[in-house]
């Protein structure tokens, strides 16, 4: 095998009995934090969606974090992305642009049960998932339209106003 010679695994990581689903990513309210004003998504089945109580919880579990020590916020614009994953299982992520061009990001994850940060173990780790990458997509392409904006009050304005919204799978 020669270096630019791959070896293929049969069907990557994917199980056979895995059967992709449209998913819908769903804009709600923004969510001003100490440090961070953020865009919110949600995502969900096409036949679910998130119940007004678990997004209540996670709002004020992000508020909590932001006034603590748990979430390190530094006077950024950003978005969070709230993904129902199935019956109970919540991915709950906060994602911020830091150092003028960078996407950084804190993981939390509820299953039944109160938010709590999400422990990835090794240095190989999930990031997003083919549902969320939609959200993730449009806000790498509102961010180049805020970077190339003036910067002032309006084009922060019109960065937190532009949303993605639609079907994913």
């Amino acid at each position: 095998m020669t270096e630019s010679t791959v070896a293929l695994p049969d069907a990557g990581s994917v199980s056979a009995s895995y059967r992709q689903q449209t998913k819908v990513v769903a804009p709600a309210a923004g969510l001003s934090l100490p440090g961070a004003a953020l865009k919110w998504y949600d995502i969900h089945g096409t036949d679910q969606t998130i119940a007004d109580g678990v997004r209540a919880e996670a709002r004020d579990f992000l508020r909590a974090e932001a006034e603590g020590t748990g979430l390190d916020l530094r006077n950024e614009l950003g978005f969070v992305i709230l993904h129902r994953c199935g019956e109970s299982f919540h991915f709950l992520l906060v994602s911020t642009w830091r150092g003028n061009n960078e996407l950084w990001e804190t993981v939390y994850a509820r299953d039944g049960g109160p938010f709590q940060p999400f422990p990835q173990p090794g240095t190989h780790r999930g990031t997003f998932c083919v549902w969320e990458l939609a959200a993730v997509l449009h806000e790498q392409q509102a961010w180049i339209r805020y970077l190339r904006s003036t910067r002032d009050d309006a084009a922060r304005q019109a960065y937190l106003a532009d949303q993605y919204a639609g079907p994913v799978g």
